[in-house]
């Protein structure tokens, strides 16, 4: 362990000694022992001061979302009622999502009051069955017997003809999406509408 620290350390040296350098460097002046140079420092906090603040507001006003299932790389909270095809974020816990809760965002597919229907198909992978997804008749998406990972998926079958009041399907047109497919319909009041900002 000592020798591990002591590797370590030298490894780091010549870079610790190069700090006061590149401090005084940052602070305007050119070299060390060189005079400072405060129109320098002006310049480079003009610069970089504007861009920090705005990517700091930036940060703030949205959520970074991390999945290929939607089209979208940042979103934010939204006003108003979740209308047909809005982005929908909503904390998930799930085995397939891992040990601790993660916040996903999706598509708001299927309302209350429309028919749900599911119908089984033989699977590419033998002995196991898709499931086919339909909105009013409309094509949501299929489910695959197995993840990415080769992980057996169970897929939801509806128990009833009819998304309840209070629950909406959420989902996505990728085709390996984890969502609604898999845990079926999300109560409304987890989700929160979000509008897409990039």
């Amino acid at each position: 362990m000592l020798r591990l620290a002591w590797t370590a350390a030298k490894a780091l040296w010549p870079e610790v000694k190069l700090l006061p350098l590149r401090a005084a460097v940052a602070l305007g002046a050119s070299g060390l022992g060189q005079p400072r140079r405060p129109g320098q420092l002006l310049h480079s906090y003009a610069i970089i001061l504007p861009i920090g603040l705005f990517v700091w507001w930036l940060l703030g006003q949205g959520v970074i979302v991390m999945s290929p299932s939607v089209d979208a790389w940042i979103v934010r909270k939204a006003p108003g009622p979740i209308e047909h095809g809005d982005l929908v974020s909503f904390t998930l816990s799930h085995p397939l999502a891992g040990p601790k809760p993660v916040n996903v965002t999706k598509y708001a597919l299927c309302f209350p009051g429309h028919r749900i229907s599911m119908v089984e198909k033989p699977s590419l992978f033998a002995g196991t069955y898709d499931g086919w997804y339909y909105c009013d008749g409309r094509f949501l998406g299929v489910s695959k017997p197995k993840g990415r990972k080769g992980q057996g998926l169970a897929h939801w079958a509806p128990p009833y003809a009819i998304i309840p009041a209070g629950f909406i399907y959420v989902g996505s047109r990728d085709p390996s999406g984890f969502d609604s497919r898999y845990y079926g319909p999300v109560a409304i009041g987890r989700l929160q509408r979000m509008e897409k900002l990039l």
